[in-house]
């Protein structure tokens, strides 16, 4: 029995095949992806770290949004700065598009006086796109007592596709504020399975430009800065080409509690308030959020969810004290 809306889904993600302005995923917890927000926040914790983050988008939906982010960093004073790794996968729908991006970062640090240091990062990846072909339906496949029973006489492209991608960061911190921005997709590869060598826009993946700032206000004077309370306002603005998103919230951290609040507006819209709550544990810390979407898609999609892990580990050799670790929110 044919299906229109099934229908209509499937001729929407054969579309973005082609001639779709495609965006990169996004994560509501961007520090609990440090390395995916901003390459220059690669080695700046002091430690040997590593981050996973798992989100699940628009939960309401039958065949939604999956990413996935792993990212491994450490600093180290032979190369000046700290190195890392990252790992991300994005499947989107009923996994008839899925992409995997695997970079290298290398940042290099500095110190702009005794209190104030910058970082400078570029990060270099390879992208593999695939998708499956059996699982999209055309017109010409439909019969009208049986639905899609035809063979289709549309063109087969290349189930597979590789590109090299490029970004960089900078970064500007001291252990009362921090702010940066990065630049990702810098070359825009063209990532079209049907025009690989099309100069036209449309099949470009765009720049994604990221701006980020916060500061830490301690509310309490504790000695051991780890009982110290902190409150966190941070603000995030993205740009992906005809896309804008503005995060604004903060963070409150009491020893192993982190809780925060968000609300992001975008281009059109104000489209979620997010809520995190956070724990840390001797070796680990694991970060929950959930996206309660305030727009007009609420009843569709019921919001997203995220949870994040992150270990660190100290090196045999800590900075010096002019080298002095960023002081950012766990999540």
């Amino acid at each position: 029995m044919f299906n229109k809306h099934a229908f209509i889904y499937v001729l929407i993600c054969v579309i973005s095949l082609t001639t779709s302005y495609a965006q990169d995923p996004q994560f509501s917890q961007f520090y609990g992806v440090p390395l995916y927000t901003n390459p220059a926040l690669t080695g700046v914790s002091g430690n040997i770290r590593a981050n996973i983050a798992y989100r699940d988008q628009y939960i309401g939906l039958d065949k939604n949004f999956k990413s996935t982010f792993a990212g491994i960093d450490a600093p180290t004073s032979k190369l000046g700065g700290g190195i890392g790794l990252t790992f991300l996968n994005d499947v989107a729908g009923d996994g008839s598009l899925t992409t995997n991006q695997i970079s290298g970062v290398y940042a290099f640090h500095a110190s702009i006086n005794r209190k104030v240091r910058m970082s400078l990062a570029i990060q270099a990846g390879v992208v593999q796109k695939t998708y499956d072909w059996s699982k999209f339906k055309f017109g010409d496949q439909i019969d009208d007592r049986f639905g899609f029973v035809n063979p289709t006489k549309e063109p087969v492209a290349s189930e597979l596709r590789f590109f090299p991608n490029f970004g960089s960061g900078f970064l500007i911190y001291s252990d009362r504020f921090f702010g940066g921005a990065a630049v990702h997709n810098m070359i825009e590869p063209n990532q079209s399975f049907y025009f690989e060598n099309s100069p036209q826009e449309q099949f470009k993946l765009p720049r994604r430009y990221t701006a980020h700032a916060g500061m830490n206000i301690y509310l309490t004077n504790q000695r051991n800065e780890q009982e110290r309370v902190i409150l966190s306002p941070n603000i995030l603005f993205m740009n992906q080409r005809n896309y804008n998103q503005l995060n604004l919230g903060l963070y409150i951290k009491k020893q192993a509690l982190t809780t925060g609040l968000w609300f992001r507006q975008t281009s059109k819209n104000t489209d979620a308030a997010i809520v995190l709550i956070g724990l840390k544990f001797p070796k680990f810390r694991v970060g929950y959020s959930y996206d309660i979407t305030v727009s007009g898609a609420r009843t569709a999609t019921q919001g997203s969810q995220e949870l994040s892990v992150s270990f660190e580990i100290k090196p045999p050799k800590r900075p010096k004290p002019r080298n002095r670790a960023l002081v950012c929110p766990a999540f």
